[in-house]
């Protein structure tokens, strides 16, 4: 299972501790264009996506939707700034393509944290894993050019690129659908 591959990566919980965990998490289909949290919403849980790729954005004053984050299978996900506040989320996240994920509610979280201080270190580093890949993309912004995000994240995610539709993909690069027509005709796959 992948979600016990990538817990065992860490190499801070024993099997049983592993598989505890994962008796925790239930499964949830997500059919294309549904959502894991609106706008507005609280997020009380996190997810781990087994299958499938979603997109994190937000609407504009104007009513543009700014995509700027995607997620992929043995990735785990959540509205994070609100659930760590517990205040609505301020994005929506959204499938892209059917998926499946697993999810673990904050209680039952918090039930891990209080039986292993091996849970906090974890989680400690999925924040940092959060914020070296907020740095990241803000630096990839200010620095790179759109060829340059294009061509990262080809070689990132070249299996799941082609779920992503001209227009989530133009929005998360910053630029317009017809710059990356350009782009990608000059990118060879």
């Amino acid at each position: 299972m992948q979600l016990q591959s990538f817990l065992a990566h860490f190499n801070l919980f024993t099997a049983a501790e592993i598989e505890d965990a994962v008796s925790l998490f239930s499964k949830r289909p997500v059919k294309k264009g549904s959502y894991f949290v609106h706008e507005g919403e609280k997020c009380s849980e996190v997810a781990f996506i087994e299958k499938g790729v979603f997109r994190s954005f937000y609407v504009t004053p104007s009513g543009n939707e700014m995509t700027y984050c995607f997620r992929f299978p043995g990735d785990m996900m959540a509205a994070y700034s609100a659930f760590i506040t517990g205040k609505g989320s301020v994005e929506y996240i959204q499938a892209l393509s059917d998926a499946e994920l697993l999810i673990i509610p904050k209680d039952q979280i918090d039930g891990l944290l209080a039986k292993n201080p091996a849970w906090i270190h974890f989680l400690k580093i999925m924040a940092e894993q959060q914020y070296l890949e907020l740095e990241g993309r803000v630096f990839q912004l200010q620095r790179d050019s759109a060829h340059e995000r294009y061509q990262n994240l080809i070689e990132e995610q070249p299996e799941y690129i082609r779920q992503i539709s001209v227009q989530h993909l133009a929005s998360y690069l910053g630029i317009t659908q017809r710059h990356l027509s350009r782009i990608r005709k000059a990118v060879v796959l």
